[in-house]
């Protein structure tokens, strides 16, 4: 099975296409299964469309949410759209998010860590004359959150778990006892890690994570998923089978995709 579940559209402002395109994109790559899961709202905004360069209006939502069903059913018997949704992690809202989220009929959502302080993880001014310290100290403070997220229950996936690096790739060599951490909390939480492939976008290149990251994540038993992270459909399944090999000889047998918020194991 060909899948990818993690994917955008132009409704959050930064990325390209309509939910159409992404499907007429997926069918063209052969992908069985597409997950629409666009950035949510910011719920714990009270501006109706909170920085509209991130993310879709509050009050355009709902609108995101039939129209994955209206397609779903239209495509149905050509592809398996699974409707879900990338939401930003903020500790101090995670009720509020727990709350719209479990009265939706979603397939899955996926938790990322994207601001750190006050800053984007992808901010070009975060690592300018940025000391071997000064990453140290940010990298711990990305870790304990993407941790704190896991251990949240709101994710079925957590997404990009190691982006912070992406337009700084030192950090890939900062060690820190904040990673030994993150992977203990996902493991409680039993939550799945996606690979995503979106890396390749950045300086970092490649994907998220790396394999350092994913041979500790396999050590630990910790289940994966795949996603592209397309803002743009030319991206779907963006190196799919790649990933899919690369996992095969690092010692993984199966990766996951999601149905109302349940895993299903899918062969490599």
């Amino acid at each position: 099975m060909k899948f990818d579940l993690h994917t955008h559209h132009q409704r959050c402002g930064h990325a390209r296409g309509s939910l159409r395109d992404y499907l007429e994109a997926a069918l063209a790559a052969d992908l069985d299964v597409l997950g629409c899961s666009d950035h949510s709202p910011f719920f714990g905004e009270e501006a109706d469309h909170y920085k509209p360069w991130v993310a879709m209006a509050r009050s355009e939502f709902h609108s995101y949410l039939s129209e994955c069903v209206a397609l779903r059913e239209e495509y149905r018997g050509r592809i398996d759209l699974r409707i879900g949704v990338e939401s930003d992690f903020f500790p101090e809202h995670v009720e509020t998010y727990r709350r719209i989220y479990e009265g939706l009929d979603l397939d899955y959502v996926i938790g990322s860590v994207h601001v750190v302080g006050e800053l984007d993880i992808f901010h070009p001014d975060r690592w300018i004359d940025a000391t071997d310290e000064f990453l140290e100290g940010e990298k711990e403070r990305y870790c304990d959150l993407v941790a704190e997220s896991a251990r949240s229950g709101l994710y079925d996936i957590l997404g990009h778990i190691d982006a912070l690096r992406g337009d700084c790739p030192r950090l890939a060599s900062i060690e820190t006892p904040a990673v030994d951490r993150m992977i203990e909390a996902i493991v409680e939480a039993d939550v799945v890690v996606e690979v995503n492939t979106s890396g390749v976008t950045k300086r970092c290149g490649g994907w998220y994570p790396d394999d350092a990251l994913l041979i500790r994540l396999r050590d630990n038993g910790i289940r994966l998923t795949f996603g592209s992270d397309a803002h743009d459909p030319h991206r779907v399944g963006d190196q799919f089978e790649r990933v899919r090999i690369r996992l095969r000889e690092l010692g993984y047998r199966e990766w996951y995709v999601f149905e109302r918020r349940q895993p299903r194991a899918i062969p490599l």
